[in-house]
């Protein structure tokens, strides 16, 4: 689940992200200040609005928000309000988390990708990267599917050149950090980096 707000571009809106697939087709349904966005495929809710937000989860500045569990107990609230049942299955773990390279071998059908198995601590991740830099035995951040980049792009589960993909192994500028090299690269950590704690910058 992912939730953003941006008052100076819409006004008072909170939007919540319950999964980060794309159905082909959608409906909306309207109750009080919620907007329900559902999958017509199988009804079930990928996305909602919560107008007058302020009111059921406070001020927020805009952009991605980070969950807590007092944030998902408002919006939860702000569903019951609204006479919405819905219930939140929010997963808290970090969505940035230290990786270890296990393995790099080319992709068959690109000349500058690999495909790279990544341990997260709790899976085992395959990612197509496609740094010149990466290699096997690296420690590296890890963003995992749901984690949205400084940029605002969601990272999803997708298909590059045939190949599936979980995940994203992250560089220093697409991570916006400070004093990021200009060279493009992925971010390499020191050795004793753990595996699966969560990046923070």
């Amino acid at each position: 689940m992912n939730v953003f707000t941006n008052k100076n571009g819409v006004g008072d809106v909170l939007f919540v992200q319950l999964t980060t697939e794309r159905p082909e087709q959608t409906a909306i349904e309207c109750k009080g200040d919620v907007t329900l966005i559902k999958s017509v495929e199988d009804g079930k809710a990928v996305a909602f609005n919560i107008f007058n937000a302020t009111q059921y989860v406070g001020n927020h500045a805009d952009g991605s928000i980070e969950l807590t569990p007092k944030l998902v107990e408002k919006i939860q609230g702000a569903l019951a309000k609204n006479e919405v049942t819905l219930e939140l299955d929010v997963d808290f773990s970090p969505k940035f988390v230290v990786g270890h390279v296990v393995s790099k071998e080319k992709h068959p059908n690109a000349d500058k990708l690999n495909i790279c198995t990544v341990n997260v601590g709790t899976e085992t991740l395959q990612i197509v990267c496609g740094a010149a830099n990466v290699e096997s035995d690296q420690k590296v951040v890890v963003a995992k599917v749901g984690a949205v980049m400084p940029s605002g792009m969601i990272i999803r589960d997708a298909e590059l050149r045939g190949v599936p993909s979980s995940g994203m192994i992250c560089s220093a500028k697409e991570l916006e950090l400070p004093d990021a090299p200009a060279e493009k690269g992925i971010l390499v950590l020191a050795a004793d980096a753990e595996i699966g704690s969560a990046f923070i910058n």
